[in-house]
């Protein structure tokens, strides 16, 4: 069967972790005094980016030359 999820769930992960990443970014520092100060946006958005690239990564390796 032909059908490997690995890349679109790869980029789907890139795709909204570089969204994320880039709100945590541009976004006031006000809005994270609940977090204690801790830009969770960029840091989820950087866990998202690294999760979608290892994603691409093992689809790209699983395919077959």
């Amino acid at each position: 069967m032909g059908l490997d999820i690995r890349w679109p769930m790869g980029l789907l992960l890139l795709a909204l972790g570089v969204i994320l990443a880039g709100y945590g970014v541009v976004s006031d520092p006000a809005i994270y005094a609940r977090s204690l100060g801790i830009n969770m946006n960029l840091w989820w958005g950087l866990v998202m980016v690294a999760c979608g690239a290892v994603m691409l990564a093992l689809a790209r390796r699983a395919t077959p030359r």
